[in-house]
C-alpha cells in the first residue's frame, strides 16, 4: 500500500468520525418549541425586552446549556418551565459576549423543594437557609438551586434573583478564584477601580448607607454577585441609586447603558 493511499485512508477515517461525533451533538440540541418560546416571554423580562435578533442568540444560547447540562429535580419534579428558567439564569449574564460557548466542568442543576443546608444539602433541620450555591466538593460540577426561589427570582424585578446570583459565581470562578474580579470578563485596566469601588460598596452597606443587599457585604464575590442580580433585575433602579456601580457593570458585562 502506497504512502499516498495510507494517508488518503487515514484522512477517510478522520472525517468519519468527525461527522459521527457532529452529528451526536446536533442530535442533542434541545430545539425550543413555541411553548418555549412562550415561557421566555411571560417569564423573562430580560428575553422580553431583547430586539428580535438579540432573541435568536438568547434561544441558541439557552439551547446550547440544555443540551450540554442536566437538569434534575431532588425530591421535586422538573417541568419545562424549571429546566428554561435554569438556562435564563445561565444565559442572561453571557449575553453581551459573543464568543461565549458554555459554563466550563458545569454537569448538572439540582433543584430542591425548598431551603437547604450549604454543608451537607439536606432540606430539614435548623440550617436550612440557603437558596442556591455552587457546589464543593463532591458536588464540585453541580449549581443547586430552590425551585421556589428559582421562580421568585423571575416573578418580580426586585434586584433579586438567585439563578443569576449563582452563574455569575460560576463566572466568576472560571480563572481559579472566588474573589469578586471576573477575569474572564473584566478587563486589565478596569481591575483596581472595579476593586476600589467594591471596596467603597461594601463599606456604604455596612454603615446601613446604601440600598443593596446587606448579604453583599459578606465578601467581595458575594457582593459582585448580589450587584449582578440588582443590575439585570433592576437596571434602572441602580442607574439612579448606584451610577458609578451601574456604569462599571455596564462595562463588565458588555451590555448597553439604558
Amino acid at each position: 500500500m502506497s504512502v499516498e493511499l495510507k494517508i488518503g485512508l487515514w484522512l477517510l477515517f478522520l472525517l468519519v468520525v468527525l461527522w459521527v461525533i457532529f452529528r451526536k451533538r446536533a442530535n442533542k440540541v434541545a430545539i425550543l418549541s413555541s411553548d418555549s418560546l412562550q415561557v421566555l416571554e411571560e417569564h423573562v423580562l430580560y428575553y422580553r425586552q431583547l430586539s428580535a435578533e438579540e432573541k435568536i442568540r438568547f434561544q441558541k444560547l439557552v439551547e446550547s446549556f440544555l443540551s450540554e447540562v442536566e437538569i434534575t429535580g431532588v425530591g421535586v419534579e422538573v417541568e419545562q418551565v424549571d429546566r428554561l428558567l435554569v438556562a435564563a439564569s445561565a444565559v442572561i449574564p453571557v449575553m453581551g459576549f459573543a464568543s461565549w460557548t458554555h459554563y466550563p466542568h458545569l454537569k448538572e442543576v439540582l433543584l430542591y423543594p425548598d431551603r437547604f443546608d450549604h454543608l451537607d444539602y439536606r432540606t430539614e433541620g435548623a440550617e436550612r437557609n440557603t437558596l442556591g450555591m455552587v457546589g464543593w466538593g463532591v458536588m464540585q460540577g453541580k449549581v443547586v438551586l430552590s425551585k421556589p426561589a428559582l421562580h421568585q427570582g423571575f416573578k418580580y424585578a426586585d434586584r433579586s434573583n438567585v439563578g443569576i446570583h449563582e452563574f455569575v459565581h460560576l463566572i466568576d470562578m472560571m480563572d481559579g478564584y472566588t474573589d469578586g474580579v471576573p477575569s474572564y470578563l473584566i478587563q486589565k485596566p478596569q481591575y483596581m477601580p472595579w476593586i476600589k469601588l467594591v471596596y467603597n460598596e461594601i463599606a456604604s452597606i455596612r454603615k446601613s448607607q446604601s440600598g443593596i443587599n446587606p448579604y453583599g457585604a459578606t465578601s467581595e464575590a458575594e457582593f459582585f454577585a448580589v450587584a449582578s442580580e440588582y443590575f439585570f433585575e433592576a437596571p434602572h433602579l441602580l442607574k439612579r441609586n448606584h451610577p458609578e456601580l451601574y456604569q462599571m457593570l455596564v462595562k463588565i458585562f458588555n451590555q448597553e447603558s439604558n
